[in-house]
């Protein structure tokens, strides 16, 4: 835990992120609250800030690269620094999306953000992370990105929202190559799933509380340095790919 004290989370004005910010910043770390829309983060700083959390917002929109690229910047100057990136911003595209009705462009716009934002995002960050004693990276994803589950006989996973699923096997695959880079630095990745969780993602079907959603990425987020990287998780342990 030591030197451990700067964390960024995308989509943190809400749900599962709101969370997660709630949970670093409970054990004394500074919070940068990323999220695109204004008068939601600073709601959100407002509410960590009510509740002894040491938050300050970070505007991002992890879609466009001079937001991202002004976020950097935010964090370097107010903070100094990054020990921890959470990318858990993320949309659904909608539902249903089964592959024979399923607009391309919905497939871009899920890709774009759940994806290619997690990559610009991180790439942004990175040379903070690289200077931190411990830099962690938590990249939120889901089971239902598990194609090893889809194609287990008996288990069932659901409607299947095509576009936001295969994001996430995109995802998973993403965080492994990212570890593999990044093998001999001290910098830990990891894709964490947080469950079935009650957010607007869902219409709020969820059977998890954001609260119980967070847990993986507070625990990936504090990994030891001997912890796992390139990995797949959500609270009872390992998920397969």
């Amino acid at each position: 835990m030591s030197g451990r004290t700067i964390a960024l989370v995308t989509g943190a004005n809400k749900g599962i992120g709101y969370e997660i910010a709630a949970g670093l910043g409970s054990l004394g770390w500074r919070v940068g609250v990323g999220a695109r829309d204004q008068q939601r983060r600073e709601n959100a700083v407002a509410k960590l800030r009510a509740a002894g959390v040491d938050a300050f917002g970070v505007p991002l929109d992890v879609d466009d690269d001079a937001s991202v690229a002004a976020a950097a910047e935010l964090v370097a100057d107010h903070a100094g620094g990054l020990d921890v990136l959470v990318n858990n911003a993320a949309i659904t595209g909608g539902v249903p999306q089964t592959p024979t009705t399923l607009d391309p462009a919905t497939v871009r716009a899920v890709v774009e953000t759940n994806v290619i934002g997690v990559v610009r995002v991180t790439n942004a960050m990175l040379p903070m992370l690289r200077s931190s004693a411990a830099p962690r990276i938590v990249n939120m994803s889901s089971s239902v990105g598990s194609l090893a589950l889809h194609t287990t006989p008996g288990v069932d996973m659901g409607p299947v929202p095509t576009a936001y699923l295969a994001s996430k096997t995109f995802l998973n695959a993403v965080t492994v190559q990212y570890a593999k880079e990044l093998g001999g630095t001290n910098i830990l990745i990891n894709s964490g799933c947080p469950g079935f969780t009650a957010t607007d993602l869902n219409g709020f079907q969820g059977t998890r509380t954001p609260r119980q959603g967070a847990a993986i990425a507070i625990r990936l987020a504090t990994l030891p340095d001997d912890g796992p990287t390139g990995g797949f998780f959500d609270d009872d342990g390992t998920v397969p790919w």
